[in-house]
């Protein structure tokens, strides 16, 4: 019997969302404009160098986590394994510049891209069988072998001093700068946030699209979804794979933010980071994810500066966020907006 391709038909379009578009304008022109600022009243502390390359780093941990929140808040699949698929992609950055002496920005993310691809679908082969924990402790046990491999293979990874990555070529070689805090405060923060745009606006389509409403009729009841026709498997395995390719994205732009991989980047805590992004942003919304993966970045970069006990008292912040703000950030606005509307 040939399967019945569910027709779902997005929820009626209300007047909240022109309202909440027009809303990211003010937000999109600062970022735009940032680099402009330097210096400026008020907000030039904002638009330092420094700041410029927080953000970016902010912006790069939000598409890994936007990546990682199609499995959890559309699809609910709970991944403790996405260290493998960031930490991959800036792997084969390193790997390209080792051994193929590449230096193009553009043969990166490509390269990165695919091979990230490829790793998620032959993980997703094997995980998205199953659900729940088993899901989740699969993942974790996939990721810690490319962990290990990485600390084992020395002679090709060079093991825990990790491989130095250059600063790149941008746009095919045609953009390159020896100055390289201004390479990566304003020349490389303007193409991170290019490319941010561009994933954030794909992923918004793609989970607004049948496709994405019948991830979330599969994450509500997959019994139900099943029995009106929708390929449970292959639309989990679909996802897997998106996302696996949406997380190696990250994992190509960080690379030469960061100067250097080492395979403390496929260690389990940082799969760990990038679900915490999600949750501390609100998992259950489009922009949360995002929001995590900004605060996140800046509160560890603050408190880190603190103490040397620092891990400590990130966990404690961390704990308390999410007790205060079961919902992560962007539900606890929205809550704060409706007591306002309702006392007015």
């Amino acid at each position: 019997m040939n399967e019945v391709q569910p027709t779902l038909a997005p929820p009626a379009p209300t007047a909240r969302r022109p309202a909440a578009a027009w809303a990211l304008v003010p937000l999109a022109l600062l970022l735009l404009l940032l680099p402009l600022l330097e210096g400026a009243p008020l907000v030039g502390v904002l638009a330092s160098p420094f700041q410029r390359i927080q953000l970016t780093y902010g912006l790069i941990f939000g598409i890994a986590a936007l990546g990682f929140n199609l499995l959890l808040g559309y699809t609910g699949l709970l991944s403790f394994g996405h260290s493998a698929f960031f930490g991959g992609a800036a792997y084969t950055v390193g790997f390209l510049v080792r051994y193929l002496g590449v230096t193009t920005m553009e043969l990166w993310l490509a390269a990165s891209v695919a091979a990230t691809v490829l790793l998620a679908a032959v993980f997703g082969l094997v995980t998205v069988r199953y659900t729940r924990i088993f899901f989740s402790i699969l993942m974790l046990a996939l990721s810690q072998v490319l962990w290990a491999l990485a600390l084992k293979f020395f002679w090709i990874t060079n093991g825990t001093d990790g491989l130095r990555i250059p600063t790149p070529g941008l746009l095919g070689g045609l953009v390159r700068t020896e100055d390289k805090l201004a390479f990566l405060a304003t020349t490389y923060y303007y193409y991170v946030l290019l490319i941010f745009v561009a994933a954030v606006g794909l992923l918004w389509v793609l989970t607004h699209s049948p496709f994405g409403y019948a991830l979330q009729a599969i994450r509500d009841n997959e019994v139900r979804a099943r029995f009106v026709g929708i390929p449970v498997r292959r639309y989990r395995y679909l996802a897997f794979v998106v996302s696996g390719g949406v997380t190696g994205l990250a994992g190509a732009l960080w690379a030469p933010l960061n100067g250097l991989v080492t395979p403390d980047i496929l260690y389990w805590p940082f799969s760990g980071r990038i679900v915490f992004m999600a949750v501390l942003g609100g998992f259950k919304s489009f922009a949360g994810p995002i929001v995590g993966g900004v605060a996140y970045n800046y509160l560890e970069t603050y408190v880190i500066k603190t103490t040397q006990y620092w891990q400590g008292l990130l966990g404690v912040i961390l704990v308390a966020l999410v007790l205060v703000m079961p919902q992560g950030i962007i539900g606890a606005l929205g809550w704060v907006r409706r007591r306002a509307r309702e006392a007015a």
